[in-house]
């Protein structure tokens, strides 16, 4: 497994992350030990970024991957936390905290259900309306420089935002939805965080499984699958964006590599300092992702690739209109 370093001053990471939250249930039913087998193999072929949020299924997130790495070198695997996302008991969000006082609140949570000291990466999920970024940087610069904290990050914030936050404490990287159903990042944010030296980890880069090559027109989730709330999922979005993955299936086996592997270096091709997170839930899924670290795009493929799916050519938006309005950028 390849490493990248996040900006400047993050850590260094698998190239390729393990983002978590399709484990506890946001895609509908999932097996617990098939879970756990999943982060094993990944760290197994080399996986150290490993992603997950206090919100994710309220906590369940955070014990199944205590439960996954338990008995680990704590020094072998880097925790990238997100916070602030508040929920009732029901499927409803009710908005973003960040206030300082609640950053180390929901802290002092995540060590204790992870069963560990530190945080590597530590980021607000969403920008609080009702604080400045400075405010709450500031106090995720207090962990940092109380030991509970290695790294600052950030999620979903604009450029103009990041550069208020890194003024307060350095940003190792934002968290952000980067694929190529979603490249709005190009335009402002993405250099941004290269005239600041900062690292982006991508989520989304399979379009929730949209562009991985196995989802079909019809195709129903199961009970709390969140696709079915996802404009690009509906009725009337999601053949004209199956017609692009169609598109993009000819380059891919023209390339002798699946779907999901051409999408998947497609974006680590992007820039040394992007890493894609893979939302793998079971094994067999993260078998097939694992490959694309080593996938050599030329730059005829990339061109190829472009033709398939050129830069605004989904359809529909990446959230329901409800989260649009807490978006660093719409698509």
């Amino acid at each position: 497994m390849h490493t990248r370093t996040l900006g400047n001053t993050g850590p260094a990471v698998s190239a390729l992350g393990l983002g978590a939250m399709a484990m506890s249930g946001a895609y509908g039913a999932t097996d617990r030990t098939e879970s756990i087998a999943t982060v094993h193999a990944a760290m197994e072929a080399g996986v150290t970024l490993i992603d997950t949020a206090d919100f994710y299924a309220m906590g369940h997130n955070e014990v199944l991957l205590a439960e996954a790495l338990r008995g680990r070198d704590r020094d072998s695997y880097v925790l990238s936390v997100k916070f602030g996302m508040l929920r009732g008991p029901g499927p409803e969000f009710g908005g973003v905290d960040a206030r300082p006082e609640a950053v180390k609140n929901f802290l002092a949570y995540s060590l204790t259900r992870l069963r560990t000291d530190h945080i590597d990466i530590y980021r607000p999920a969403r920008l609080d309306p009702a604080v400045p970024i400075e405010e709450t940087v500031g106090a995720i610069k207090e962990m940092v420089e109380a030991g509970y904290v290695r790294h600052v990050g950030l999620s979903e914030v604009d450029a103009a935002t990041i550069r208020r936050a890194h003024a307060v404490h350095p940003i190792a990287d934002l968290q952000i939805e980067y694929s190529l159903l979603s490249r709005a990042v190009e335009a402002d944010i993405l250099p941004t965080l290269r005239e600041l030296g900062i690292g982006l980890t991508a989520y989304g880069v399979l379009g929730r499984g949209l562009i991985s090559g196995h989802w079909s027109a019809g195709h129903v989730g199961g009970p709390g699958d969140l696709r079915g709330f996802s404009p690009r999922f509906s009725s009337g979005n999601v053949e004209h964006n199956l017609a692009l993955v169609e598109a993009l299936r000819r380059v891919a086996d023209a390339k002798g590599c699946t779907v999901a592997q051409l999408a998947i270096a497609w974006v680590a091709a992007q820039g040394d300092d992007i890493v894609p997170l893979v939302g793998a839930r079971t094994r067999e899924r993260l078998a097939e992702a694992l490959p694309a670290t080593e996938l050599d795009l030329t730059a005829n493929d990339l061109a190829e690739i472009e033709k398939a799916v050129p830069a605004g050519a989904a359809r529909g938006d990446r959230y329901p209109p409800a989260f649009m309005s807490s978006l660093g950028v719409r698509n």
